[in-house]
């Protein structure tokens, strides 16, 4: 791989794959439309994780917005707590997706950092996907070696034929997805892509709403709509600001 060395890979690679094993064993303790409000919040840490590792300083204005989806998330989350659920599971869950989002923060600044240190130019976004994957399987057969469930995964998959199929189709959707990311930013740009997703987080929600019966209150509704208004006047803001300097 040109410019980059495979271990340059590995920090995001292991964050990549904590952030991946915390998403899904989120699941387990939140619905689905808390788990995607909640992801919606990485603002937050990717401007503290940014301050970390690069220096970055943001003005207060995006401070505040930070704030303001930590509010809506907030509210979200505690209204959309079932009556028969449990405060401790919940917690958990939350737990999870704190831990999510740190990493999957990392993860990106991380790439970022090896962007700017190794030169785009020598590291597309297809080495980076090549890279952090492969340093993601070693250390995850390494993790599966080092626990003995090699034996569990191997039984598991010969007892239950679907879910290898399942597995198979996530990977090449996976990828598939990474891709379109790839083409969408460099033909249509950071903005519009930064549209698309935070439609289709707001698309999921309803979706998981009517096909999985997850009920949203009226509270949670408001707390989605502050998250979703603030992200939306994000990309109003940074396509005025990209629209004045086009035309400076």
């Amino acid at each position: 791989m040109t410019g980059a060395p495979l271990n340059s890979f590995t920090p995001c690679a292991l964050s990549n794959t904590l952030s991946s094993w915390s998403q899904y064993a989120s699941l387990n303790f939140v619905s689905f439309p808390v788990q995607t409000v909640f992801k919606s919040s990485k603002i937050i840490p990717v401007m503290l994780m940014g301050k970390v590792l690069k220096g970055s300083s943001y003005p207060w204005g995006q401070y505040f917005e930070a704030f303001l989806i930590t509010v809506g998330v907030a509210i979200f989350s505690v209204s959309s707590k079932s009556s028969d659920s449990n405060s401790a599971t919940e917690v958990k869950g939350l737990l999870f997706l704190l831990c999510y989002i740190i990493c999957d923060c990392f993860t990106s600044q991380w790439q970022d950092k090896i962007y700017k240190k190794y030169g785009k130019e020598n590291v597309d976004p297809y080495q980076m996907m090549l890279g952090v994957n492969s340093s993601a399987i070693c250390i995850t057969i390494a993790g599966l070696l080092l626990s003995g469930d090699i034996p569990k995964v191997y039984e598991f998959l010969v007892e239950n034929p679907d879910a290898f199929k399942y597995n198979v189709i996530t990977a090449i959707t996976s990828a598939s997805g990474q891709l379109c990311i790839f083409y969408t930013i460099k033909e249509f740009g950071p903005i519009v892509f930064t549209i698309i997703m935070a439609t289709r987080q707001m698309i999921s929600i309803c979706i998981s709403s009517v096909v999985f019966g997850h009920e949203i209150s009226g509270i949670a509704f408001v707390g989605a709509s502050i998250v979703f208004s603030v992200l939306f006047y994000q990309v109003y803001r940074k396509y005025q600001a990209r629209r004045n300097d086009n035309q400076a």
